[in-house]
C-alpha cells in the first residue's frame, strides 16, 4: 500500500512557512506544511502544467531569439514544455523565490521531468517574478505565471499584486509587442478575464485537463498583448 513519505521541507522566504515534498510511491507530491492535506503539485497530473508553457511559446517559437519569463518553477514541467517548443537560440527565465525548490529539481524530483535545469537555455533567478517583471521592460516575449492556485485561489496574499490591475499593467510592460502572457488557475474566473482586457490584452480561458483527457480541468488564460 502507497503511503506519502516525508523526503525533505524547505522554508518560503519572507512568508515564515516551509513547503514539503514527499515522495508517494513512484511519484512525488509538494504540499504546504501545516495546512490541510491538500497536494499543491504531483508528478502524477502535469497536463495544464505543461500547456501553460505550450501554448504561448507555440507563438513566439518563430521570433528570433525568444525569450520568455516563468513565474514559479513547481516541479519543473512548465519549463520542460517550454524548452521543447522553443528553438535552440532561446532563453527561458525562471524566476523562484524558494530555493529549496530548485535543490529538489536538481535531485531526483527533476528526472520526472527530463532535468529541465540542465538545458543550457535555462536561467534559473531566486528573486520574485515581480522583481524581474518590472526590472525588465519590454524584455520578453512570452510571460507565464504559475505562483500560487490562481487569482481566487491564493495561498500566500503577498501573491495577490500579480494578478491585479498593476500587476497586469507590469507584464504588459514587460511583454515585447504582441507578447503573451499565461496565467495558470485552478479554477475560472470571469472578473479576471475583464481584468486581462482593462490591461491591454486580448485574453481567452482555454479549459485544460489537469491529467489525461478526463477528469478536473484547470483554467489558463492566454493573453495576447494588443497595444505596444
Amino acid at each position: 500500500m502507497k503511503r506519502f513519505v516525508l523526503l525533505d521541507t524547505t522554508p518560503i522566504p519572507e512568508n515564515g512557512g516551509a513547503l514539503c515534498l514527499f515522495e508517494y510511491g513512484e511519484d512525488f507530491v509538494i504540499k504546504i506544511q501545516g495546512g490541510d492535506g491538500g497536494q499543491l503539485m504531483n508528478t502524477r497530473m502535469h497536463g495544464s502544467e505543461d500547456a501553460l508553457a505550450e501554448i504561448p511559446c507555440r507563438k513566439v517559437a518563430g521570433r528570433p531569439q525568444s525569450r520568455v519569463l516563468i513565474g514559479g518553477l513547481g516541479m519543473g514541467f512548465t519549463l520542460a514544455s517550454a524548452l521543447k517548443h522553443l528553438g535552440k537560440t532561446a532563453e527561458v527565465v525562471v524566476a523562484e523565490l524558494v530555493p529549496g525548490v530548485v535543490e529538489w529539481n536538481r535531485g531526483p524530483l527533476g528526472e520526472k521531468s527530463g532535468n529541465p535545469l540542465q538545458d543550457p537555455r535555462t536561467v534559473i533567478r531566486m528573486e520574485d517574478v515581480a522583481n524581474v517583471l518590472q526590472a525588465e521592460p519590454n524584455g520578453f516575449d512570452a510571460i507565464m505565471l504559475d505562483v500560487d492556485n490562481g487569482p481566487e485561489g491564493l495561498t500566500q496574499k503577498a501573491n495577490s499584486w500579480l494578478y491585479s490591475a498593476g500587476g497586469l499593467s507590469a507584464c504588459a510592460k514587460a511583454l515585447r509587442p504582441k507578447g503573451v502572457l499565461a496565467v495558470w488557475s485552478a479554477s475560472a474566473d470571469k472578473q479576471f478575464s475583464d481584468k486581462l482586457r482593462k490591461a491591454g490584452f486580448k485574453a481567452e480561458e482555454v479549459q485544460v485537463f489537469a491529467h489525461g483527457n478526463k477528469g478536473t480541468r484547470h483554467t489558463i488564460w492566454i493573453a495576447e498583448k494588443i497595444k505596444g
